[in-house]
């Protein structure tokens, strides 16, 4: 199977999302120089990769080893900020204009042909089973320590199964279905570019993450988004170390992105993948959940 470069991944998806394209409509798309474009339509051209109708099937082919295979929820907490909505239905399955919050995500997932579905389940889990009615092939994974630890237990509950993966937290609105792609090339998270956070953040330098911490301000801060994608390299050394993090002294404390980002950063590269605000949504508390639908605001 024919390995490509990152810019020649580009090109090939482009090709593969739009169709036949223009040389300075491929520029657009992925931001590379009218010089690069040619060259590398060049090499793909010479590979059989593509031809003048776009793609071909050998293109195909060769994305396939970049694929996603699965997608993977984070949903067993109790997000104890959106009381009292979430004193009987768990926050992924909260409805906003009538629509549960963890569905914009699923149906995302099957746009981009993801199919094999996991969610990790711990709070009121029975009520995740209405997924099925609308969802049939979506598999369950239990994590019963959700009470008593932070997300790591639920990333460890799924530890086996994270290569070729995107995961989820599973209380995040989604506008924007096209950042859930069907072909991933690295290990990367969705994050914001801020000037200035008191909350989590990340420094990235020169398109990769190279430091978490609590707050910070400067041209290379951006705030995380509960999206991720992880390799079938990464994804196996994230089965190792979660369990490593998670049974070390204070390991149950810990959030589950700290493992490659922090206590074992060495091990990984991963990239920052950019989006907006507008792009998708974090529902932290239930003033938050008011102000994007009505309905809930009623005196309580």
């Amino acid at each position: 199977m024919v390995a490509l470069t990152r810019k020649q991944f580009d090109i090939l998806e482009s090709y593969l999302d739009h169709g036949v394209l223009t040389q300075r409509q491929l520029c657009e798309l992925t931001g590379q120089s009218l010089g690069n474009v040619n060259k590398v339509v060049k090499e793909l051209s010479e590979l059989g990769l593509v031809d003048k109708k776009g793609a071909t099937e050998a293109g195909v082919a060769a994305m396939e080893r970049y694929r996603v295979r699965r997608a993977v929820f984070l949903a067993a907490g109790f997000s104890s900020r959106l009381l009292p909505i979430t004193l009987n239905t768990p926050k992924p399955l909260v409805r906003v204009k009538g629509k549960r919050i963890i569905d914009s995500l699923i149906d995302a997932c099957i746009g981009a042909g993801i199919t094999d579905i996991r969610i990790v389940r711990g709070y009121l889990p029975e009520q995740f089973d209405q997924l099925l009615y609308k969802y049939p092939t979506i598999r369950f994974l239990e994590n019963p320590q959700y009470n008593e630890t932070n997300n790591i237990s639920s990333a460890v509950a799924a530890k086996d199964i994270l290569s070729n993966a995107y995961v989820f937290e599973a209380d995040l609105l989604l506008a924007e279905p096209g950042l859930i792609k069907k072909y991933q090339y690295s290990s990367n998270i969705l994050g914001i570019k801020t000037e200035r956070t008191d909350d989590w953040c990340v420094v990235v330098e020169d398109g990769t993450i190279v430091e978490e911490k609590v707050g910070g301000e400067g041209s290379n801060i951006w705030r995380l988004l509960g999206v991720s994608y992880w390799t079938e390299e990464d994804g196996r050394k994230l089965s190792e170390d979660l369990v490593k993090t998670y049974q070390a002294p204070g390991g149950r404390e810990r959030y589950w992105e700290q493992v490659p980002l922090h206590y074992c950063k060495d091990r990984y590269s991963v990239e920052i993948r950019e989006c907006t605000e507008e792009d998708i949504k974090e529902i932290d508390t239930f003033r938050e959940l008011r102000d994007l639908d009505h309905t809930y605001d009623v005196n309580l």
